[in-house]
């Protein structure tokens, strides 16, 4: 006698090419949902840098209205500025020397510039003679950041750059130093 085995055969092919569109559907899915989170997570990311850039910008917006009141009348100058015996003239110089430096600072929090764009803002900047003598009249007030902070690590690279500028024996100052966030040369 004859058994005939009417679709098993089938029946157990597509049972298992089911399963297995299952499994590969499973699979997709789950990856998907991982770059799917990945995308999420990178888009919070940017948005939080984005409102982070917007303060900043507000608040150099900020600085930068006081300070225009303060170059125009130098007793808001005097009150501005911690450095007692400079003349109203020199305490004006240095307020548009903090706010130049504090510009180039802002530029490379908010990502405007790079580090290696940074450096070269700041080597033309430490060319001029007055914002050496702001630099150094102020060095009190940079020994109390935080030594990991970006500003603490850009004012390491200022006088880094200072000191390779005062060292170097070449005429062509815009080659000197190296745009990195050194050790202080003291």
């Amino acid at each position: 006698m004859v058994t005939q085995s009417f679709g098993t055969r089938d029946l157990s092919a597509v049972t298992s090419t089911a399963l297995a569109f299952a499994v590969g559907a499973l699979l997709a899915t789950a990856a998907r949902q991982r770059r799917y989170e990945a995308l999420r997570l990178r888009v919070e990311r940017v948005e939080r840098n984005d409102r982070r850039a917007a303060r900043l910008a507000e608040q150099q917006r900020l600085q930068s209205y006081l300070l225009d009141k303060a170059l125009d009348d130098p007793d808001l100058a005097a009150v501005m500025s911690t450095i007692d015996d400079a003349s109203p003239t020199r305490r004006r110089q240095y307020l548009f020397a903090n706010a130049m430096y504090t510009n180039a600072l802002l530029a490379y929090r908010v990502g405007v510039v790079n580090q290696e764009e940074l450096h070269g803002h700041l080597r033309v900047i430490c060319q001029n003679a007055i914002f050496r003598e702001y630099w150094d009249a102020t060095r009190h007030h940079r020994a109390s950041l935080k030594d990991g902070s970006t500003e603490a690590r850009v004012g390491r690279m200022t006088d880094a750059l200072i000191h390779d500028l005062d060292e170097s024996d070449t005429e062509e100052w815009w080659v000197v130093g190296e745009p990195h966030f050194g050790e202080s040369q003291e």
